[in-house]
């Protein structure tokens, strides 16, 4: 930073502002221009949170239910995800697997709005855990946390940047009819894409929303582009073979338990809308904006996935033929069995494939913040590098590419096993459903034995514990069932290792806590200014 630059910091005025507990507070500017540093209520916050304001607050209502819509790219993803439910349950597990999830998701989700308003901070999860846990277990539980969402957020940052280099290799392999499919083109591709995903978050970094607003109209304008092709050439299923037959490919058991493991599908395009939280000291009006975004995200994209997987189960054709595709990826046969057309189905993929780096180039962004608020509070190895943000940038430079770092060699595990990687990626959604119960059992400790809440300026009101139980009590099994294999017998290639990756991440957490981070790690509650 240049001496000009210090000077006008320095004589930044120090504004006392009102906190939610009516004590008076500084107002800590950090560097941020004027413009960017939001609301009085913006600044309040961070002063009662203990957090200086370091990054630029340039999101607003409508660019934030844009950046939640492509983080989780509802219908995109269901494309490239809709060949497992053929395993497990069947397409009529697909259909009623949605109906019965979303309603679940919705009250999870809910719960983590209220807790936005309450803490809107950048930590999201381990900074509430913090907050709200047992005082004895708020630290171990919130290190715990952080942990799970660093490590979800990276992995799920590989698995869509993986998706979208599968998804072109598919491409071509449907327009080359002599191409060899070799696994480390995958690999080049999944890296084209996490460098192209970098620029827009450095470089173009101050554009972002209005590229997210773009993206949102590009996302309901695609999903219509997508649906009535299919709708109108595709190959029509009954209702009773499409939403009333059951399979059981997987050898298991029962039909009902293959159809709870079928409900991967279902729950895997629902999960990540706490992406819209760890941007939360990027947002304008956090408190209020920040919760309304999260449920106005939900509602609408769990009704365009459950149309996309509908508008799928009536219209896959032959199930043997689009799984014995030589794209790898069956909805690109549906499509192509659909127009009967090259140049239709390639119009149709690229504007999934543009959707899908969409969600790349904000999962970054989400993935970045997350790793560096928890290196803020020295959660992990490295913190102090980590932490830092780029005088004039405002955004944090090294969090990004560590993020570019880690997902670049997760690509590369690709050369050796898909099945690897496969599984790895699996990890991403176990550790955040983690993350989820673990945070929204705290809140519940916190409404039964511990001190009020504190004002929020979105409130579950008295439906708050009934929506909080709901909302553990649904992900108990959909958390169990995560960790199971497609089919039996079990073997190491289609073994589902989520599990012992996941418990191989809360070990090596767990040992650099008691060597290190024990002595580092004190949790944001220790930084919050609250009376009660």
């Amino acid at each position: 930073m240049s001496t000009k630059q210090e000077l006008v910091i320095a004589e930044t005025p120090r504004v006392e502002l009102v906190g939610y507990d009516g004590e008076k507070y500084p107002d800590e500017t950090g560097g941020v221009p004027a413009k960017y540093r939001g609301t009085a209520v913006d600044r309040r916050d961070m002063v009662v949170l203990g957090k200086t304001q370091v990054l630029r607050r340039n999101f607003k209502f409508i660019t934030m239910i844009g950046f939640a819509s492509t983080v989780i790219a509802s219908w995109e993803v269901m494309l490239p995800l809709f060949t497992f439910v053929l395993t497990d349950g069947g397409t009529a597990d697909l259909f009623w697997g949605f109906l019965a999830v979303a309603p679940g998701m919705m009250l999870v989700y809910a719960s983590l709005a209220e807790l936005a308003s309450m803490s809107p901070a950048a930590g999201g999860q381990y900074h509430w855990v913090s907050e709200f846990a047992p005082p004895r277990m708020q630290k171990v539980l919130s290190y715990t946390v952080g942990w799970l969402c660093a490590i979800g957020w990276q992995v799920f940052l590989a698995s869509v940047c993986f998706m979208v280099g599968s998804i072109i290799q598919g491409l071509v392999a449907l327009n080359v009819q002599d191409y060899v499919w070799h696994n480390y083109h995958g690999t080049l591709l999944t890296i084209a894409v996490i460098l192209f995903s970098i620029v827009f978050n450095t470089s173009l970094a101050t554009r972002l929303p209005l590229i997210e607003g773009i993206v949102l109209i590009l996302h309901l304008v695609g999903f219509f582009a997508v649906i009535i092709p299919l709708w109108v050439m595709a190959p029509r299923r009954t209702a009773h073979e499409a939403i009333l037959v059951f399979s059981n490919n997987g050898g298991w058991s029962s039909n009902g338990l293959s159809a709870m493991i079928g409900l991967t599908s279902s729950v895997s395009v629902m999960i990540g809308y706490d992406c819209s939280v760890h941007m939360s000291e990027e947002i304008q009006d956090a408190s209020i904006t920040l919760p309304k975004a999260i449920m106005w995200s939900t509602g609408p994209n769990f009704l365009l996935s459950f149309i996309m997987a509908v508008t799928l189960i009536f219209t896959l054709g032959d199930i043997d033929d689009i799984l014995a595709t030589p794209t790898y990826q069956p909805f690109i046969q549906i499509f192509y069995n659909a127009t009967r057309s090259y140049a239709a189905t390639n119009v149709m993929v690229a504007i999934v494939i543009v959707m899908l780096t969409s969600c790349c180039v904000s999962e970054v962004a989400t993935s970045a913040r997350q790793l560096w608020s928890f290196a803020r509070d020295r959660g992990l190895p490295f913190s102090g590098w980590l932490s830092h943000v780029s005088p004039g940038w405002n955004i944090p430079l090294r969090a990004v590419f560590v993020s570019l770092l880690v997902s670049s060699l997760l690509a590369c595990i690709d050369i050796g096993s898909t099945a690897a990687l496969n599984a790895i990626n699996s990890l991403g959604g176990v550790a955040i459903l983690s993350s989820y119960f673990i945070t929204i059992g705290c809140l519940v400790w916190r409404r039964l034995y511990g001190a009020p809440l504190p004002p929020r300026r979105w409130s579950l009101g008295r439906y708050g514990l009934g929506i909080n139980i709901a909302a553990l009590l649904f992900l108990i099994p959909i958390w169990f069932f995560a960790f199971w294999p497609l089919a039996t017998p079990v073997t190491a290639g289609n073994m589902n290792w989520s599990s012992m990756m996941f418990g191989a991440v809360l070990l090596f957490a767990m040992i650099y806590y008691i060597f290190k981070g024990r002595h580092e790690y004190s949790g944001p509650v220790t930084q919050v200014k609250r009376n009660q």
